[in-house]
């Protein structure tokens, strides 16, 4: 009988173990419910968003939406008044967590009298985290800092001394990296150059949480995008489910009644002078299979003159502006 269990036991942990090996790794960020109040203020209502290792995540948002203070309830800086959250599989509040994340606040100044160097060793101090010298000086090289290392801060602009904060956040090499606004203070160089790093972050498999007003950057990057409204999650979804609305804008002359009909029957239709806009139907097609040849070819046998065809998509800032207005039932805090 013993023999029979001790074998039994060794037989279904075998199994248990590849099973656990086989298991995709824990989300590098995942919250549940969260809430935090201000008094009689509700700042966060309710808000669930997940961060994938390796994905690029956007927050996007008006002012006054939340999006600071999930932030920091995420990164243990402010304690919520409801709601669970785990960083790398563990709980926000164990140190463990916190020494593989890369964060760069917003608002943030460094000691003026300090190098570029002094700061990232101060920084690795408090971090806790071995970082090698070469580890310390690739990443000011990562952000186009090595030649500025032995200078003090307080001679730095602002676009360097953000530079310096982006260095700060990758020095510990981690696995997940929090950036509140980090390209707000950085020339369209800068701005490049940020997006090629968020790049090469996703290549090594970091994930990224990305708070930032630059539509344009947020669409370049990121593989999913969270709207927060009034502290609550208004739209969430990858970059094509956002954005899925097909147009077809169109230069025509010669358009009847007929024509103008078939216009209409393949999506949405906006005129303005010669030229018409069709939001395509879910049905439609792409705008590359044989919906829009076949409806030009229809408008060509109504005798409509074509000059041109420019099918495309909604941007991600005409999105948001769709969302927030959808939601607008107040007044935003």
């Amino acid at each position: 009988m013993a023999t029979g269990t001790g074998t039994g036991t060794g037989t279904d942990a075998a199994p248990a173990a590849r099973l656990l090996a086989e298991l995709p790794p824990s989300p590098a960020v995942w919250c549940s419910g969260l809430r935090k109040r201000y008094g009689r203020r509700t700042a966060v209502d309710g808000v669930s968003l997940s961060v994938a290792r390796g994905e690029v995540v956007g927050l996007l948002g008006p002012n006054g939406a939340g999006k600071t203070s999930v932030i920091k309830m995420l990164l243990g800086l402010v304690r919520p008044s409801a709601g669970e959250v785990l960083l790398l599989g563990r709980a926000a509040r164990d140190p463990r967590a916190r020494a593989r994340v890369g964060y760069l606040p917003e608002l943030f100044r460094y000691q003026p009298w300090l190098t570029a160097a002094e700061v990232l060793d101060l920084h690795v101090r408090l971090s806790g985290v071995a970082v090698t010298d070469a580890d310390r000086r690739g990443s000011l090289a990562l952000v186009g800092l090595a030649d500025r290392a032995g200078d003090r801060v307080g001679g730095f602009s602002k676009g360097m001394q953000q530079r310096l904060g982006l260095a700060v956040a990758l020095v510990a090499r981690p696995e997940l990296v929090v950036l509140d606004e980090p390209t707000s203070a950085l020339d369209p160089l800068g701005r490049a150059d940020v997006r090629d790093l968020l790049l090469s972050l996703k290549q090594r498999r970091v994930a990224v949480l990305l708070n930032s007003h630059l539509i344009g950057e947020v669409e370049r990057v990121c593989d999913r995008v969270v709207v927060l409204d009034r502290g609550r999650v208004a739209a969430s979804g990858t970059l094509a489910e956002l954005l899925g609305r097909r147009e077809l804008r169109l230069r025509l002359g010669g358009v009847a009644a007929a024509a103008e009909r078939r216009l209409a029957a393949a999506g949405r239709l906006t005129r303005s002078g010669d030229a018409f806009t069709v939001e395509l139907s879910d049905d439609a097609g792409d705008a590359g299979s044989t919906a829009v040849p076949d409806l030009v070819a229809d408008l060509v046998g109504l005798g409509v003159r074509v000059h041109a065809v420019e099918p495309g998509r909604i941007t991600l800032e005409e999105r948001l502006l769709d969302i927030l207005r959808a939601g607008n039932g107040g007044e935003q805090r």
